[in-house]
């Protein structure tokens, strides 16, 4: 695609009046669009199109539907219809009149997505940490873990043996195969047997089920794999070697595979009473200790020790900011290491016999505000797409974390425009009504 064009604000239409004269300029989106410097989005992200070919969307417009995405909750689909509906959206990615017409495609936004990459959406993360100014650049920080999910089903090794079952028919039919035998009756019958598998009378009926369910997933892949030509069996050696990965592993191996779409995902138990275990990415969120605006958002493909994690962290927080904190709090799974380079990581420990009251009071306040970062961690989940990555791959968790935690610190500064006008309005001297004769006087 060849480079886009960006709108001219300079140039407005004879017939249409400019769309930001018809819209309330305090409007907080309209303030946030002001602030941002979208010229510095489009000298960053030019070098990754071509001179060539059809031209593709605006930059701003596409940085700006991914801000909107996750400043609200949408979907790519969703987003592209209320984009049509309303103005303030429009005027955000730099229209000048009034569309009726969707701006792009839903799957457009897949494609600029992995044209940018993780390092594009950085960019993005940095100026909105730039937005808040002198409030990102606290000397403390607080670090904090959290697991994002990915968005596949709870697995089970009935649920895989027949995921690759289904898998293998389909591939046996695209490749024109003919089977000596599909099992498709048979696998029907066997899911029946593996429902409510935890009770004590379906037990051993579900336990024989899933032992079958096996035999014949491995069963279509030897035939598969025997009744290939050699080209057949180098083009789909990926997908092979996935299945019998799963078909091999053991309830004690160490790095199971989890899912056939994201083989990347892993098992992690944080504890939780109504979740004890949860299937996706590690997450590190770094904000800052007092103005809580998130300075660092990283995710890691394994599941690292979170004392393991503060170097990476560490070297991200430069990239986005271009310093590091000197204190760096953190909960007690970051104990081991007191001091990363020149940062001083504080976990909590007991007093000293020999503490003065001024340390120790020093001490509690940082992790009373250390527990601030719980909340913001809930916020990103509910509010901003954290709790379920519907993104591919491991590119998709670093994203998805990017741009959530950009829209919360967009959403941050657009609180802190309307309670500033606000404070601005009930500073004003309050109106006083005269009621005379010849009526309402206003004095």
């Amino acid at each position: 695609m060849s480079q886009p064009k960006s709108a001219n604000p300079d140039q407005h239409s004879f017939l249409n009046p400019n769309l930001l004269d018809q819209l309330n300029p305090k409007h907080p989106l309209l303030q946030l669009a002001r602030r941002i410097d979208w010229s510095f989005f489009e000298d960053a992200f030019a070098t990754l199109y071509s001179h060539r070919g059809k031209p593709s969307k605006p930059i701003r417009l596409m940085v700006g539907l991914s801000i909107l995405k996750h400043l609200e909750d949408l979907s790519d689909e969703v987003l592209i219809q209320h984009w049509a509906q309303n103005p303030y959206y429009q005027a955000f990615t730099g229209e000048l009149e009034f569309q009726w017409q969707l701006p792009c495609d839903p799957s457009d936004m897949s494609y600029f997505r992995k044209r940018i990459g993780p390092e594009g959406f950085e960019k993005i993360l940095a100026v909105s940490i730039v937005l808040h100014e002198e409030k990102a650049c606290e000397d403390e920080m607080c670090m904090d873990t959290t697991v994002q999910e990915k968005n596949i089903t709870f697995p089970t090794d009935a649920k895989q043996y027949r995921k690759i079952h289904g898998q293998l028919l389909k591939l046996a039919r695209e490749e024109g195969i003919a089977l000596t035998r599909t099992h498709e009756k048979e696998v029907k019958e066997l899911k029946l047997h593996t429902r409510f598998a935890t009770h004590p009378k379906n037990r051993r009926k579900a336990r024989k089920a899933v032992k079958r369910l096996k035999t014949i997933s491995g069963r279509l892949l030897r035939e598969l794999q025997r009744k290939m030509a050699p080209e057949q069996l180098t083009y789909h050696a990926g997908r092979f070697a996935l299945y019998q990965r799963m078909l091999s592993q053991k309830r004690g191996d160490k790095n199971k595979l989890y899912s056939l779409h994201e083989p990347h995902i892993y098992c992690m138990s944080k504890g939780k009473a109504h979740q004890r275990y949860e299937f996706g990415t590690k997450a590190s969120i770094t904000t800052t200790r007092d103005s809580s605006v998130i300075i660092g958002a990283l995710a890691f493909e394994k599941n690292v020790f979170d004392g393991h994690t503060v170097p990476a962290v560490l070297a991200q927080v430069k990239r986005l900011t271009n310093r590091v904190p000197g204190i760096g709090i953190a909960d007690r799974g970051y104990r081991g290491k007191s001091r990363v380079n020149n940062t001083q990581i504080v976990t909590p420990k007991p007093a000293r016999k020999n503490a003065s009251k001024e340390a120790m009071a020093l001490a509690r306040k940082r992790f009373r505000r250390r527990a601030g970062i719980e909340p913001i961690i809930g916020h990103l989940k509910s509010d901003h797409r954290l709790k379920r990555n519907f993104l591919k791959g491991f590119a998709g968790d670093q994203i998805n974390l990017l741009m959530a935690a950009a829209a919360f610190n967009f959403r941050k500064w657009m609180r802190e425009v309307i309670f500033w006008l606000r404070k601005l309005n009930a500073s004003k001297p309050a109106l006083q009504i005269l009621f005379t004769e010849q009526g309402p006087q206003c004095i």
